[in-house]
């Protein structure tokens, strides 16, 4: 029994391990600041909690940089640093920072009106650092510990405005929900233990492949473990929380929490599933593995459902964002496109497409925070002509707009090249154009608020004077659009450093 066989951390492993280490360092910091300071300056925590990403990025690129993508398993074997883990780790930094930063001018977060504003902060560094474990995760106990971190801080997050009916509304539903798929999920990985003898990946495997596995109680642990990480993506049928959370959750919550659990969520499955079930050292004896639970119809069947749910619910949506909800859900069905079959092509296709649907659905809702500021709602109808009011922005949200939808030149429309692309190549070309069609279905959706900002007058006697947003809201939605469109035109570095990522995954564990 693994448990028998302890490794215990020392320090040495602290030195793959900076930007965590640095991100609880900056949680604590900001706690203790903002209780100094009785909650009166949040600019306190804001600086920290900056300082803090700012930091902890910088090391992380440095890492990557200086070391390459070599994988190191560190903290008792339970974390692992490999090529999979650096590029989430950048990924989540990214996403926290510009939260943080757009948060800064949002009247949910900041209003005159909201208390313990320093909250909100150091809880979206936790968060990060949170998200960063789970994809390197390597042992059960990690896996479950990690996916309840984020969770715990999600629950907080979602219920930040505690006296909106709306917001408390939304936390209750986000824990209950949680609270189950957790205890699915805790069941099948009790199970998994059970049948293998081992908490690693790598012995999880060695133990499936040492002798002779049933199938149905393999097929029962793998719905049963899908069932817990199908929630923290929100994949249908395990989205219901979803919309409602996205919806009475103050808008920058929604933002982190539309890529930041859904991107970890997805690392977690593909260095899970594909160290366990499809690949490891060696791919070829996988197959009996893979064939004998049929994995590969079994999450064709998810994707298609949740692509389909998602984008035909938000066709009838008027608050956009719960449309922007729903949309997140529909692009949920196109990831796990790729992950049909545990593919390098389709596994780097993944991480392709996080990174540009970070850049376009943070972009997408930052702009909701700005235009609420103002409007103090989020209803279609009253985006009627507020691309005019707000030329720039307005430019801005049309491309990431048009990103989310898949039109070229922007960097949706290659990211979605690459998952087609991959899942043709396996011929699976009804899933192909069921993704297709459903790619037009958001073409209406979408390009429905583009014509409410440009194409739709304001009501008679509706305030029309021009909307002015702050500097800090102009160069966080400039540093989102800015690659949104580039990476739709030079995009070969980044999809290079997503297979190099897949590759030296299935090497490092």
């Amino acid at each position: 029994m693994e448990l028998l066989n302890l490794n215990i951390p020392s320090w040495q492993d602290l030195a793959y391990w900076r930007p965590e280490a640095i991100l609880c360092g900056t949680f604590l910091a900001a706690l203790i600041g903002d209780l100094i300071v009785r909650g009166k300056r949040p600019w306190v925590p804001f600086a920290i909690s900056v300082f803090g990403l700012i930091t902890a990025g910088s090391y992380a690129v440095a890492a990557a940089l200086s070391s390459g993508l070599e994988a190191h398993t560190i903290m008792g074997n339970l974390v692992i640093v490999d090529g999979l883990a650096v590029f989430f780790r950048l990924l989540f930094i990214f996403a926290g920072l510009a939260t943080v930063l757009f948060a800064w001018t949002s009247e949910e977060i900041m209003g005159r009106t909201r208390e313990n504003k320093g909250e909100f902060f150091y809880l979206t560094v936790f968060m990060t650092a949170a998200m960063m474990v789970m994809a390197e995760a390597r042992d059960l106990l990690m896996l479950f510990l990690s996916m309840e971190a984020v969770g715990l801080v999600s629950y907080v997050m979602a219920g930040y405005m505690r006296t909106t009916l709306r917001s408390t509304e939304a936390s209750l539903k986000y824990v209950i929900f949680g609270a189950v798929s957790s205890a699915i999920m805790l069941y099948g990985l009790s199970l998994l233990y059970g049948m293998t003898g081992a908490m690693t990946f790598e012995g999880i495997r060695a133990g499936l492949l040492s002798g002779p596995v049933n199938g149905f109680s393999l097929l029962v642990v793998t719905i049963l473990i899908l069932v817990g990480m199908s929630y923290k993506i929100a994949a249908v049928p395990f989205h219901f929380w979803c919309p409602d959370v996205y919806e009475g959750a103050p808008t920058p919550v929604s933002a982190i929490f539309s890529v930041g659990p859904k991107a970890a969520g997805f690392a977690l499955m593909i260095r899970f599933f594909y160290s366990t079930l499809a690949a490891g050292p060696d791919p070829s004896a996988s197959s009996p593995l893979v064939e004998l639970i049929n994995w590969p119809m079994l999450v064709a069947v998810i994707s298609a459902v949740t692509m389909t749910f998602g984008n035909l619910v938000a066709l009838r949506q008027l608050n956009v964002k719960r449309m922007l909800a729903y949309s997140s859900i529909a692009h949920v069905g196109y990831l796990l496109m790729g992950f049909v079959l545990l593919t390098d092509a389709g596994l780097a296709s993944i991480l392709f497409y996080l990174l540009v649907y970070t850049l376009m659905n943070l972009g997408a809702f930052f702009f909701v925070v700005a235009i609420n500021n103002h409007l103090k709602s989020e209803h279609l109808d009253d985006y009627a002509g507020i691309g005019f009011r707000a030329p720039w922005a307005g430019a801005m949200m049309v491309m990431f707009l048009a990103s989310l939808t898949g039109v070229p030149p922007f960097a949706g429309f290659i990211g979605k090249f690459y998952i087609f692309t991959a899942v043709m190549d396996r011929q699976w070309f009804w899933l192909a154009i069921l993704a297709a069609l459903n790619s037009v279905v958001g073409l209406y959706y979408y390009f429905r608020v583009v014509k409410a900002m440009f194409f739709t007058p304001a009501p008679e006697g509706a305030d029309t004077s021009p909307i002015r947003l702050g500097w800090l809201q102009y160069v966080v939605l400039a540093v989102l659009a800015i690659p949104t469109l580039g990476l739709g035109l030079f995009f070969g570095e980044f999809k290079e450093l997503a297979d190099q990522a897949i590759r030296l995954l299935s090497t490092g564990m």
